[in-house]
């Protein structure tokens, strides 16, 4: 496996000053980056099957281990306080369990039965979207969940950074970000990480705008829940409706803090007829706004 090879640019890594082995380091997570530039038609194929599947009511499911493993719970994590995606249509399966985000259970990720059990009990169907994610693409584990998965007919991903990985041969969409060498041989929460890392930030965003969550840039499915996203929210309306944020505010007060409704009710609308408007749409605030004002966004 080309993560586990020994790099020879790297190998008298610790004779050398700190200087140097940050710029070195620094080198590999821009290496990672690019890495992921070939990956990005794959991507958009998983974006532009996975959206279908969430509109029909499916969750979005994270399994792996390790590195990777907490590399999916923190990207799914952020789901809910960013777009308001229900938390109880996310499922992360982490080899060894939850606990394992914070204490290593190295031997978890050689029970591939484990991973098809936790997709048995997380009751995996045909609408979910389940993401496996391994560097090296050979853990047990995440092979068994996406194994399991794609037999229910989920829509499977597999992100793996070795070509060629058993775990691209049990998931429908396979993407690859090659990230070669680490610069600690092994170390795959240096490169592969970062491209991991990006894969998912760009898979989550796109699947996010696509089932209507951005308009113009802006996070309208955000929930009010504190004083920096208050100010947020306040923002937000006060951008697209073309209004001082006072009246952002109580615009925000009258819809009980959903950016959305907040949003119609600035264009003119009662409370109650933005809601039926968003709903009759889809929860598409472009959708809605061409209706109720017949600007096109």
């Amino acid at each position: 496996m080309r993560t586990e090879q020994i790099s020879p640019r790297y190998v008298d890594l610790d004779s050398w000053s700190a200087a140097e082995m940050i710029a070195a380091m620094y080198e590999g997570q821009l290496a990672a980056a690019a890495a992921v530039r070939g990956a990005l038609g794959a991507i958009a194929e998983a974006v532009e099957d996975a959206v279908p599947a969430l509109q029909r009511g499916g969750r979005i499911v994270y399994a792996g281990a390790g590195t990777s493993g907490r590399i999916g719970v923190q990207d799914g994590a952020e789901l809910p306080p960013t777009y308001d995606w229900p938390a109880d249509r996310l499922v992360f399966a982490m080899a060894g369990g939850l606990d394992a985000l914070l204490r290593s259970a190295e031997q978890a990720e050689d029970n591939e039965a484990a991973g098809a059990q936790a997709m048995a009990d997380a009751k995996i169907g045909p609408n979910d979207v389940v993401i496996g994610v391994a560097a090296s693409g050979t853990t047990p584990f995440t092979i068994g969940a996406l194994r399991a998965s794609s037999a229910t007919g989920a829509v499977t991903i597999a992100v793996a950074n070795n070509p060629g990985a058993p775990l691209f041969k049990v998931a429908r969409h396979r993407i690859l970000a090659e990230t070669g060498s680490e610069v600690i041989a092994g170390s795959t929460r240096m490169k592969a990480g970062t491209a991991q890392k990006i894969v998912l930030n760009l898979f989550s965003t796109a699947v996010m705008v696509k089932m209507g969550r951005v308009y113009r840039g802006l996070m309208v499915d955000m929930r009010a829940r504190n004083a920096k996203l208050c100010r947020r929210a306040e923002a937000i309306v006060s951008e697209i409706v073309g209004c001082p944020e006072g009246d952002a505010a109580r615009y925000l007060e009258q819809a009980d803090r959903d950016v959305k409704t907040a949003i119609l009710i600035g264009f003119g609308l009662t409370r109650s007829d933005a809601a039926q408007l968003l709903q009759r749409h889809g929860g598409n605030l472009r959708s809605a706004i061409k209706e109720s004002t017949g600007k096109d966004g």
